[in-house]
């Protein structure tokens, strides 16, 4: 069997804890190729975006941590909702990996080597990031793997951290 690697991107505080809670990722409703190609014993590097913990001029993109697909992507009864959309399908993952709270590889500085993205000008590369998984080559895979290895730990070590952390997004109010 071939395993793949992707990118698994989480845009949202709240995805973050849900995915690393329940075990399982959450897909959205719209059409997307490579979810429908994600299957068991893939390799997943959890991704976040420098947007996903509420401080862009803070926070940076960074790979936290690796997880394996446990189970195919299969259609929920009923939609999940996470910070206040909804998720339609997902399958369950085994996080491996995880780096602590705040902390990862951030990726700006990997672009250069990383053939994922062959578009090097700054923020065009970027664009690749919106969308749930972005398959990634096993060169990449390697790199970002070296990379996790000096700064991850158990899980269990690490997930409370996370938990006791992210906060809930206050809904919005119209004025």
């Amino acid at each position: 069997m071939i395993v793949s690697s992707y990118l698994l991107i989480l845009g949202e505080r709240e995805a973050v804890a849900w995915v690393l809670r329940e075990g399982r990722m959450a897909f959205p409703p719209t059409s997307r190729s490579e979810v429908g190609k994600l299957k068991v014993g893939d390799e997943l590097f959890i991704l976040t975006t420098r947007g996903c913990w509420h401080n862009p001029t803070r926070d940076r993109t960074r790979v936290i941590g690796t997880a394996k697909v446990l189970s195919d992507v299969v259609a929920y009864e009923e939609p999940v909702t996470i910070a206040g959309r909804d998720f339609t399908r997902g399958c369950e993952i085994k996080v491996e990996q995880l780096t602590p709270y705040l902390t990862g590889v951030e990726l700006v500085p990997l672009v250069p080597q990383l053939e994922t993205f062959p578009d090097k000008r700054a923020g065009a590369w970027s664009i690749r990031l919106r969308r749930p998984l972005l398959e990634i080559t096993e060169a990449d895979a390697r790199l970002l793997r070296d990379a996790l290895s000096t700064m991850s730990g158990e899980p269990a070590d690490v997930l409370p951290g996370y938990l006791a952390n992210i906060r809930p997004v206050a809904p919005q109010t119209r004025r």
